[in-house]
């Protein structure tokens, strides 16, 4: 049902808005309380959008991956991340340094995962307190991921589920040892001078290349068995 896609990519639209949102103050209430005060003065250590979000990453390409469809573009279709603004961190003011910049930069993908876990907890409570939670959850879970089945999924079961598919796709996408993502700061950690000096010369445009080509195939292969044993666990439930 048309209506059923779209109410579901309103809620992809809001969820990572605000998974972004979270991600980045992870950043920064970590780094302030390793000792880097930078992004605090910024104002960053808040959920306001305004404070976060970026037109490109955070609107338009969004927009574009999600809404795209309804208007024949799908070529990002099936992608579920985005990016916000980079949250300022200045690691000389780290007591140790490697340690410290580590940690503020795991902190946003562990965000993440934790909303995962928050979601799923909240899936498994619903489903037992509910009259036949089990299949209402089930049916609407499933139907959050068949837009045109013959079924409209219940709004708090089609949050969480969405908030489940965003935020294991934006731990996965931001683990990537790609830079400008989390998971190149991590790897950049680890290389000896001379190996830093030629990874920080690596072209922007091979980086948004390889989140093209390389992204969602690597998204895909650790998210759906992820979703797989979410379904067992509701299941179960």
């Amino acid at each position: 049902m048309q209506s059923n896609a779209f109410l579901i990519a309103i809620f992809e639209f809001v969820i990572l808005i605000f998974s972004l949102c979270v991600h980045e103050c992870a950043h920064a209430w970590t780094a302030s309380r390793l000792g880097d005060q930078t992004a605090r003065l910024e104002g960053r250590i808040t959920l306001n959008p305004m404070y976060h979000v970026d037109p490109i990453g955070s609107l338009l390409f969004p927009a574009i991956m999600i809404f795209g469809p309804f208007i024949g573009f799908s070529m990002f279709s099936g992608m579920l991340v985005g990016w916000a603004k980079p949250t300022p961190v200045i690691t000389r003011n780290f007591r140790k340094i490697v340690r410290d910049d580590n940690l503020t930069t795991l902190a946003g993908p562990v965000s993440n995962l934790l909303m995962v876990l928050v979601a799923v907890l909240v899936l498994i409570v619903t489903a037992k307190m509910i009259p036949d939670g089990r299949t209402v959850v089930l049916a609407s879970f499933f139907a959050t991921f068949n837009p045109s089945a013959d079924f409209t999924p219940q709004p708090l079961v089609l949050a969480c589920t969405v908030a489940i598919l965003i935020n294991l796709s934006l731990f996965v996408f931001n683990l990537l040892p790609i830079p400008p993502l989390d998971g190149s700061r991590l790897v950049r950690n680890m290389l000896p001078y001379n190996a830093v000096q030629v990874y920080d010369r690596i072209p922007l445009w091979v980086s948004y290349l390889f989140m093209i080509l390389v992204g969602g195939t690597v998204i895909r292969a650790f998210v759906d068995p992820a979703l797989e044993l979410v379904i067992r666990a509701l299941m179960q439930a």
